[in-house]
Order: structure tokens, then sequence, then C-alpha cells
């Protein structure tokens, strides 16, 4: 008789459900597939990161490159670490918040407390190295510079050989720098190592760049450039503007007029006259004073804000009454075929507003609209041009894509209603205006009071059907911002930030804080009134 021990003994192979098992918890936790996309995709993020951060560092963006790369490495350590299971799934949606909502709204309140705009967008030393590059002249026998034009993560550089046969580098923001090691070819340097040289293809494909190109001689913008028409050789530019650091000057050599720094974020002769570009600077509460007591501003911002409240406020009221209306109409058990109807009502509600507004403009027209040629007989009825029609056709549009909704919403609000509530009504004698007035309409409003508040904030802000409708004209010609008749609030600071010759992103930006505080403001006085209806309940 054989006797063996519990662990010679060998294990039973598993079952097939115990296989079966085993199938499924390694699709689940995804297997050596899914850790192999992880590893490819955060790879690939990481690198993005040390990317950004490369880019970010060489323009001197130290805080914003330590944030990226600091952030990418903290989503690897999450990802790659076992439990934290919150955190991988809250890590995404916190990266996008931060971007594109927190940091928006911060750099925007920053933005709205400097004159950043057209001619006001860059630093001091930017506007006063564009300011005498603007003003560059080739000096007149200027010696040449053998010339190799080189590349370095997407910035080109030039690589120059003096007549007197030193090598140096430097680029449109970096001054020329002595080198040693440079690859020769004979007495021209034509390669320096960390650097790719451009073949004649490579400089022929970025002539105008390359030519565009300004390479400083030194620290001091007095002493010249080095400029190239041809890619090959370089020649000395000087500028007839000459800068004074010290005394905070720019002096035009060929009128002697004196430019200098008043604070205001350009060079500023004694008759008010002033280079651009000029600088960024941070100007406090200018703007905000700028919006309301510079007349030219004041009274076109009033007119825009007053119409912006009527517009939002017609625009609730006009869809939620005939949304009711019809939701009214069809909730009657005496309609017949209510689906079809109901098909056909929301149809407006299912086409993208944009458009819709596009369509409604075609038929708008003046001269071969749908309406004018068809409905009135080739009338020339001036729907988008005219201060008042633009406004009614406005409001007809946002009728036209609006009503749908309140009529979904406000069906389920009367489907939800009990019947016994409205039959206690007949019997205690109400008729039927009274069982709405007394009993429908306060608890339908219960529940679609939020929807009107947030309906009104939606409109307050509804950009593309004024933008696409009429483009916020007809243009008050006699407003210091570029406004229209039908403007709202959020399309002149679109106008006021991006159409036009000048741009003026510290007012768009003081505008949007002051639309903020507007909207803020009357949604928590709505909600808190609101609240009321609750005890209906």
């Amino acid at each position: 008789m054989t006797i063996t021990d519990d662990h010679d003994t060998e294990a039973a192979p598993p079952t097939a459900r115990q296989r079966r098992a085993a199938r499924i918890a390694e699709a689940a936790g995804g297997g050596w597939a899914l850790l192999l996309l992880k590893v490819v995709l955060l790879g690939l993020i990481l690198a993005l990161a040390l990317y950004a951060g490369l880019v970010l560092s060489r323009t001197g963006q130290w805080v914003a490159a330590v944030i990226v790369v600091a952030v990418a490495a903290l989503a690897v350590w999450i990802y790659f670490s076992r439990g934290r299971l919150p955190a991988k799934y809250l890590m995404p949606g916190l990266v996008f918040l931060f971007v594109f909502q927190v940091f928006a709204a911060l750099y925007t309140g920053y933005v709205a407390f400097t004159n950043y705009g057209t001619g006001h967008n860059s630093d001091k030393d930017s506007a006063v190295n564009a300011l005498m590059l603007s003003a560059q002249e080739r000096v007149p026998d200027s010696p040449a510079y053998e010339l190799t034009v080189l590349e370095q993560l997407g910035e080109f550089s030039f690589l120059v050989t003096a007549p007197d046969g030193d090598v140096a580098v430097g680029g449109t923001d970096r001054p020329l720098e002595q080198v040693e090691g440079a690859k020769m070819d004979g007495d021209k340097a034509v390669g320096l190592d960390g650097y790719s040289a451009l073949t004649f293809g490579d400089i022929v494909a970025n002539q105008s760049q390359i030519a565009d190109m300004s390479v400083p001689l030194s620290d001091d913008p007095n002493d010249g450039a080095l400029r190239t028409p041809d890619g090959s050789r370089a020649y000395v530019y000087t500028s007839a503007l000459e800068y004074d650091e010290a005394a905070g000057t720019m002096t035009d050599t060929r009128s002697g007029v004196v430019y200098s720094d008043i604070g205001t974020g350009a060079f500023t002769a004694a008759d008010g006259t002033e280079l651009t570009p000029g600088w960024q600077i941070v100007v406090g509460f200018d703007n905000f004073t700028r919006a309301f007591s510079e007349e030219s501003i004041r009274g076109p911002f009033v007119s825009v804000l007053i119409w912006t409240f009527v517009f939002a406020f017609l625009s609730v009221f006009t869809c939620f009454a005939l949304g009711l209306f019809l939701a009214i109409v069809f909730n009657d058990p005496r309609m017949k075929s209510k689906r079809y109807y109901r098909v056909l009502m929301i149809l407006p509600y299912a086409f993208p507003g944009f458009l819709s507004a596009l369509v409604w403009a075609g038929m708008m027209n003046q001269e071969f609209g749908f309406l004018n040629v068809v409905l009135f007989g080739g009338a020339d009825i001036p729907w988008l041009t005219n201060e008042w029609l633009a406004k009614f056709s406005i409001i007809l549009v946002n009728l036209w894509l609006g009503f749908p909704y309140m009529f979904l919403i406000c069906t389920g609000a009367l489907q939800s209603i009990p019947d016994d509530v409205q039959e206690a009504a007949r019997v205690d004698g109400a008729n039927a205006w009274q069982i709405f007035r007394s009993i429908k309409l306060p608890l339908l409003f219960v529940a679609v009071a939020p929807l009107l508040i947030s309906s009104f904030a939606f409109n307050f802000n509804n950009f593309s059907l004024i933008y696409m409708l009429t483009g916020g004209g007809p243009r008050d010609v006699t407003a210091g911002v570029n406004v229209g008749a039908t403007d709202i609030l959020i399309t002149m600071v679109y106008k006021v930030a991006f159409v036009g010759s000048t741009s003026d992103y510290g007012l768009a930006s003081a505008f949007s804080i002051i639309i903020f505080i507007l909207v803020a403001t009357i949604s928590v006085i709505a909600f808190r009134r609101t609240k009321a209806l609750e005890d209906l309940n």
C-alpha cells in the first residue's frame, strides 16, 4: 500500500466553468492588448507634452512648460498605478475642464485689464524690434556675409561667416553668437551640431519666410541686423529709428522727432502721434471705464444692452406662449391624429439652428427672397436691412426655432398634472379658464420655470441666430465700435475682438465680464424667486 502526501498530488485540471471564468476575467481586464494600447497612448501623450515643454521653454514660458510636463507625468503615474480608479476616471474631465473653462475664464479676466489688441499684442522688446525692423534700410557698401540657413525644432537660424572669418549663429529673436566647431566647406560654415542645414529646395519652399528674417548683430538694436535676399548671402541693415533704452525714447533720425514711453504702451511724440506697434500693458479698469464713460462706446453699448434684454425676453415669452398653446390643443383628448401633428411641430427643432437661420436669411432677401417674391407679390420689403423690420425678423425666426422645445416641455408638464385635481376643481364649479389659471399654470411653472430661466440665458448669448441672419446689421456708423442695430452683447463682443481692421481684445474681454455678471445676477435672482413655486408641490 502506497501512501501519498497531499503536497505531492497534482492539482486537478480546471473545469470548463473555471476556464470560462478565467477567459471572462482576462477579457474584463483587457489583457496584454489593453496594456499595449495604454503604453502607446500614454507614450504619445508624454512625448507631446515634452515637445510642448521644449517649445514653451524656448519662448521663455517656463511656468506653462512645467505645468504641461507635470500634468503629463501625473497622468502616466495615475494610469500605471494599481487602484486609484476614481482618479483614472476624473483625470480627462478635469484636464478639459481646466483648459476649456477655468483657464479660458481666467485669461479673459486678465485680458480685460490690459490694452491687448491690434498694435498692442506683444511685449516692449518685441515692439522695439518690430519698429526698428519696419524702418530698416540696407547699409551702403555693406560687406557680404556667407550664409547657411539652419533649422531646429521648426525654427530657422542664420549661420554666417563674416568677412574676417568669424562664424556666428542667430535667429530672429536671438542676436548673433560666435560658435566653435562649425562644419566648414572651404572658408564657409555649412553646418552646426544640433541643427539641420536647409537645401536649395528647402530655401525655395520657405523663401518668403527666410527673406523676412532679420537677425540682430548684437543685443543693441541700433547696431543693425542681417537680412538675406537669396538665402546664400546676408547683408547689414540698420534702422532709421534710434532706440535709447535708458531714456525710453525712440528717435526718427530722418525727421528728428523724439517718441517717448509715457506709460500708454506706445512711443508717443509731443503732439500725441504714436508709433505702432506698441506693447501690451496692464491698464487696470480703463476698459470698463471706457465702456461707460466714452460717449462713442457708451451710447451703442446701452442700446445693445437694452435690445439684448428685449430680445431675450420676447424670445422666451413668444416661444413659451406658442408652445403652451399648442401643447394645450394637442393635449385635448378630442384631438385626432395627434402623433402626426406632433412630428410636424418638432421639425424646426430637428434642424441645426444656424442652417435654419441661413435659409430664413435667403427667404427674407429684399430682391429675390421667397417672402417678397411669392407671398407679397414682388414687394420690396427690407426685412433684414431696416432696423425695426430686422428686429422683428429676428424675433420671428427665433420663434420658429424655439417653440418646438417649449411645446415638448409643456406637453410633458401638462400630462404630469393629476386628473383628479382637475376633476375636483370641476366639481367645485370652476370653469376651464379658472382651472388653467389657478391649477394648471402654477403647477406648470413648477416644472418649466428653471427651463425658462436657462432659455433666457441662452437667448442672452444667442450668437448664431443674430450673426447668421443679419450679421448684427444694419451698421451704426456713428458708433465708436463696430456695432449694428440688431447686435446683442455677444455679437458686439465678437465684432470688437475679431471683425474689422482693428481688434480690441481688452475691451471685448471687459464686455464679456459684464455679460457674465448680468447673466449670473439675473439667474441667481430668478432661481431664488422660483423657490416659492416649490410650495405648490
